[in-house]
């Protein structure tokens, strides 16, 4: 019975999917200046490449399939299923939805939705009282929210690789490189030696593993 079910076409499951990601991302995120409707637009841009491949479809498999049909003849590519490569090009051939990749995948987007949420809380807080965010993740590192979405990203990048979402991501990722320099330099101007102070204790994107949470930096 499952046979008549079309692997692709599926706009609705499109548009349904870019929905709940997007709206739960903006729920985390809360974007208000024009710099965070940027890097969220960004990040929808993805979603909606991923679902886009995922459902509707499938340019990916459409531009490889006379490679993966030659080397892989007894895979069905067409078949949604055959959608996670990195599980059917490493010989997976269990349930893909419980492959290592998969779950990996899981693991990063949760963990990514929990810097990005994490992060939003602590930055509103200092904001409103017209302060530094150093303190909960902020004490870890100086950009958490970016870190989440690139994390985010990444887990769709190890569940679905569609060549499109592999040339967003670099692009993405730079994006939000220069995007946080631009930050830096603003909230310096803002904040002066507070904020240099907290910059040399605190890295930028990758905590120091093991290290103690860097202290309140006043502002």
């Amino acid at each position: 019975m499952q046979e008549n079910i079309p692997a692709y076409g599926l706009w609705s499951l499109v548009v349904l999917n870019s929905a709940v990601f997007i709206f739960f991302a903006f729920t985390f995120f809360k974007p208000t200046t024009t710099r965070d409707w940027r890097s969220f637009g960004a990040f929808s841009a993805f979603i909606v490449a991923l679902f886009t491949e995922m459902y509707g479809f499938p340019l990916t498999i459409y531009l490889l399939s006379g490679w993966l049909q030659t080397r892989y003849p007894e895979i069905d590519w067409f078949s949604h299923d055959a959608g996670h490569l990195l599980e059917e090009l490493l010989g997976w051939r269990a349930n893909p939805h419980f492959g290592p990749f998969h779950v990996l995948s899981f693991i990063f987007i949760g963990g990514g939705f929990v810097l990005i949420s994490a992060g939003w809380k602590v930055l509103y807080e200092a904001q409103r009282r017209g302060a530094l965010a150093t303190t909960g993740v902020y004490a870890r590192m100086r950009h958490p929210q970016y870190v989440g979405f690139v994390l985010v990203m990444f887990g769709f990048l190890l569940q679905w690789p569609t060549l499109l979402t592999l040339a967003m991501f670099p692009v993405l990722v730079f994006m939000y490189w220069r995007l946080a320099l631009r930050e830096e330099r603003e909230v310096l101007a803002e904040h002066g030696e507070a904020y240099a102070r907290y910059m040399k204790e605190v890295p930028g994107y990758f905590p120091r593993l093991g290290a103690r949470p860097a202290r309140r930096v006043d502002t």
